[in-house]
């Protein structure tokens, strides 16, 4: 079973040391320690916790259906567009999302800085790595 130090589960769902803690001393998430005594926090515990926590996270402001599992709710920061093409943007909670699409779009969707929303992500091909230490 993974066990991570409480910075490396803080900066993995982008919350803060303290928020970790918190959710340690309400009893949402077992502990224990490292080699050096150090807290650590159970893996599949902190998954669990991250699944059940998403749901609370930003809505999505849109009510559409969709296919699409891979949607993320944020704020537009950017778009560069020229004549033909547009590059957009989006702060979707820690992560940044970018979108190149026709600059057309870009007016038929009055996206600009400061629009609210979805990012939604379809692909075939997902590619996941790890450090590969056991």
């Amino acid at each position: 079973m993974p066990m991570l130090r409480i910075r490396e589960a803080a900066e993995l769902l982008g919350v803060s040391d303290d928020t970790i803690r918190r959710w340690i001393d309400d009893g949402g998430l077992p502990t224990g320690s490292d080699q050096s005594g150090r807290k650590t926090v159970d893996g599949a515990a902190l998954a669990a916790h991250s699944r059940k926590s998403a749901a609370a996270g930003p809505k999505d402001p849109l009510s559409v259906a969709s296919s699409a599992r891979n949607r993320f709710a944020g704020l537009v920061t950017k778009v560069v567009a020229d004549t033909v093409m547009a590059q957009v943007e989006m702060q979707c909670g820690p992560f940044t999302v970018v979108s190149l699409m026709s600059s057309e779009s870009v007016r038929d969707l009055n996206l600009e800085p400061g629009s609210v929303a979805v990012a939604v992500v379809k692909a075939t091909t997902v590619i996941v790595e790890t450090s590969g230490a056991k």
